[in-house]
């Protein structure tokens, strides 16, 4: 039970970040003694909503509960809603919906997962332009640590698709009587940049949506062109370093995930009157939650 439920606990931080990763499977797998359907209920907190190492100029903090229910045959099934509680604007700026499935044998785990985006027209997410993505994730136990490969197809608004592929590597130590699982993790993404071309375009250097204070400005500039010369190209994106934390306590799951990002491949940014070289810089943040879970009913 605990194994998927771990597999959880990562995939709702991944999908609320806007990219699906599993944890280790065999760190807790001496503590399952079967597999059974369940719900998981979940509230977590996250201060800026980054995505391979990209955020908005202003800090986007997501509060998002969640519900999901996971079946004993490895289908699950999650809907979320992110509320933003930046100052000044206090709505409900993204809903989540995900389907998949997951697997957990010896060696190997792993998972398929789908997801649709629905955004406020006001957000200034870096992924606000994104509608939905296909995921999936293959992972081999070495004992020592465990490896994993993740390959995402992310769909934009008025762009094409992009494409990114991920490698992370990760091992689980116990304390609390191994109550308290504590995962080291190292993480490299590559892949292309058209949802980044549209964030610019829609909420960066273009006209922001709406109302949001994201712009810090009073008045919107408007940009009629914004392109990115590396939109399309396959790039080496970000290294992420995470330690989540998580400590299970009869039926409840408390997590904490900070994550240090360091961006790679910096975009060129070509407008009607300008080419911008743009300046990355590492990021950290950081999320935390309480989740419940609990059995359907037995079958006999």
């Amino acid at each position: 039970m605990k194994t998927r439920l771990l597999l959880y606990s990562i995939i709702a931080f991944y999908i609320t970040t806007g990219l699906v990763a599993q944890n280790n499977p065999q760190s807790v797998k001496e503590k399952s003694s079967e597999d059974e359907s369940y719900f998981l209920m979940d509230v977590s907190y996250i201060n800026d909503a980054v995505f391979m190492g990209r955020r908005d100029s202003i800090a986007a903090p997501y509060l998002y509960p969640s519900i999901g229910y996971y079946d004993k045959s490895g289908f699950f099934a999650d809907a979320s809603a992110s509320y933003l509680t930046a100052s000044e604007e206090n709505r409900v700026d993204l809903f989540l919906l995900t389907a998949g499935y997951l697997f957990n044998s010896k060696k190997w785990s792993g998972g398929i997962s789908g997801t649709g985006y629905f955004y406020n027209a006001d957000s200034y997410n870096v992924l606000s332009e994104v509608v939905a993505d296909i995921t999936g994730i293959l992972s081999y136990d070495l004992k020592a640590l465990e490896l994993s490969l993740s390959a995402s197809s992310y769909f934009n608004n008025n762009s094409s698709p992009d494409i990114f592929i991920g490698f992370m590597a990760d091992r689980t130590f116990y304390a609390a009587e191994n109550k308290l699982l504590i995962n080291p993790r190292i993480s490299l993404y590559a892949g292309s940049q058209y949802f980044y071309q549209e964030y610019y375009s829609t909420s960066r250097l273009g006209n922001r949506k709406g109302q949001g204070k994201g712009s810090g400005v009073t008045e919107p500039s408007v940009v009629t062109s914004v392109e990115i010369a590396e939109a399309s190209e396959f790039n080496f994106l970000n290294m992420e370093l995470s330690l989540p934390l998580q400590l299970y306590h009869k039926q409840f799951i408390f997590s904490l995930t900070p994550v240090w990002a360091f961006p790679q491949s910096s975009a060129t940014i070509t407008t009607d009157d300008s080419v911008i070289s743009e300046d990355l810089e590492s990021v950290f943040y950081i999320s935390a939650g309480i989740a419940y879970w609990f059995n359907t009913k037995k079958e006999n």
